[in-house]
């Protein structure tokens, strides 16, 4: 019988069980440590990259970049846009500035901004603030062919550094007639003859008065006295029969309701919301609540587009800012934001705002303006708003409305919100009044000067 081959099986070339298994977590353990460390570093490196872009600007520059950027000649005649204005000059107040230019220091950089303001005006407004009773009062009056303010005047009673022309917080109330009008114009080709009755008073918004019903006690009133006289029930009608929640919020929309305004400071948007019920839609329409807000500037803007063909522009208060070698850094400009309204509609709104400085809701204010020797060689018009807050203690009283030469091209156009408090001091149509005064008759006398020099 042959021998078997002996066979080495020695510790150093097969391990026994235990050894194995041993071996076996041996190598999953440092598998494991490899995938973790790997895991690790990919984490660091991402949260690197995302502190480095917040630090160094990454998505959004910082301050100092904001304010070195174009400091270097370098810089190949890049400028601003609005949103880095806003940025830059976000520590910058604009509340009731009494010089047309001014400098500011940043970073220890030293920025110069040129404004759009006619500085006489602005002063005249200034002086002319009655505060006593008021809790809140906003002027912005602007030029409407370049979106340009000529003054923008506030009193914030209960916080000095806040600005109520750029506040949101002020009921629309009977100003968003305007928009109302525009969308029954265009959609139904309402003329200012046009007929409506309603029931009940004017001031007033009752279920009951959205009815289409006659008796002897239906008053029958024209398109343009409704507006003018501001007539809830007529305008409700308007918004609840006709309309709509679609139009509405269609021609809100072309209004800048619910939109951001660029401008080179931040300004909070109008805001409007329609549910599906009816009688919320004409509350809306006529502005028979206290949810529809708006800002002093935004009213500005509406009124511009009434003498602009329609044309709804964005706002702009700088001229222009330089850095401190003398590049211009931010250069304003006319820029459209929305057609706001066809041409022959603005023109028809044009005839319904002026009948309510003729025999609506502005004939007090404006009463014997046609003998004034400033005012007779004008044409204006407006709509006033007025509504109560919800506990009472608040008048808010509106103007908004424009005006422009007979003979020549000088137009302005007038924003004014004023909060009074127990007692109604000056009305904000006063207010409206004195600046197209002021306005004109330095416009008139600069004209006259310039003619002369001339001749």
């Amino acid at each position: 019988m042959p021998q078997r081959l002996k066979t080495d099986t020695t510790k150093s070339e097969r391990p026994n069980w235990r050894e194995y298994q041993d071996g076996l977590k041996w190598s999953a353990a440092k598998k494991r440590f490899v995938n973790g460390f790997l895991k690790c570093s990919v984490l660091a490196l991402l949260l690197f990259v995302v502190v480095y872009g917040v630090t160094s600007g990454i998505g959004g520059k910082s301050f100092s970049h904001l304010a070195t950027d174009y400091i270097s000649p370098s810089n190949g005649g890049h400028s601003f846009d609005k949103k880095k204005v806003q940025t830059l000059l976000n520590r910058v107040s604009f509340v009731n500035l009494k010089n047309k230019s001014f400098d500011f220091v940043l970073n220890d950089h030293k920025f110069r901004v040129e404004t759009s303001l006619n500085i006489g005006l602005q002063n005249y407004l200034l002086s002319k603030l009655n505060t006593s009773t008021a809790r809140y009062i906003g002027i912005v009056a602007m030029e409407p062919a370049t979106g340009k303010i000529l003054s923008m005047v506030s009193f914030n009673k209960t916080d000095p550094s806040n600005n109520p022309c750029l506040d949101n917080r002020f009921p629309a109330a009977s100003i968003f007639k305007i928009v109302t009008a525009s969308a029954a114009i265009e959609k139904y080709g309402f003329s200012s003859n046009h007929v409506f009755s309603y029931n009940g008073m004017k001031h007033t918004l009752y279920k009951s008065q959205l009815k289409e019903r006659k008796n002897r006690y239906t008053n029958r009133v024209s398109f343009k006295d409704a507006f003018a006289q501001s007539v809830n029930p007529v305008f409700g009608k308007i918004g609840s029969l006709y309309l709509g929640k679609e139009t509405i919020e269609e021609y809100a929309k072309a209004f800048g309701f619910n939109k951001n305004i660029d401008f080179e400071i931040i300004v909070d948007p109008s805001c409007v919301a329609l549910s599906y019920e009816p009688y919320q839609w004409a509350e809306i329409a006529c502005g028979f609540n206290n949810k529809t807000k708006m800002s002093p500037i935004h009213g500005a803007m509406m009124a511009s587009a009434i003498i602009n063909q329609g044309q709804l522009l964005e706002p702009t208060i700088v001229d222009r800012i330089v850095n401190e070698k003398g590049r211009i850094i931010y250069n304003g400009k006319l820029v459209p934001m929305s057609q706001a309204m066809a041409p022959n509609a603005s023109q028809a709104l044009n005839r319904l705002m002026a009948t309510t400085i003729k025999s609506g809701t502005g004939r007090k204010a404006f009463r014997r303006h046609r003998r004034d020797k400033i005012l007779s060689r004008l044409n204006i018009g407006g709509k006033t708003g007025s509504i109560d807050n919800k506990t009472h203690d608040v008048r808010y009283d509106w103007f908004v409305g424009f005006a422009e030469e007979k003979k020549g091209e000088g137009k302005i156009a007038l924003s004014v919100i004023v909060a009074h408090e127990k007692y109604i001091g000056l009305r904000a149509s006063y207010y409206a009044r004195i600046a197209m005064k002021k306005y004109f008759k330095d416009a008139f006398a600069k004209n006259q000067n310039l003619s002369d020099k001339g001749g």
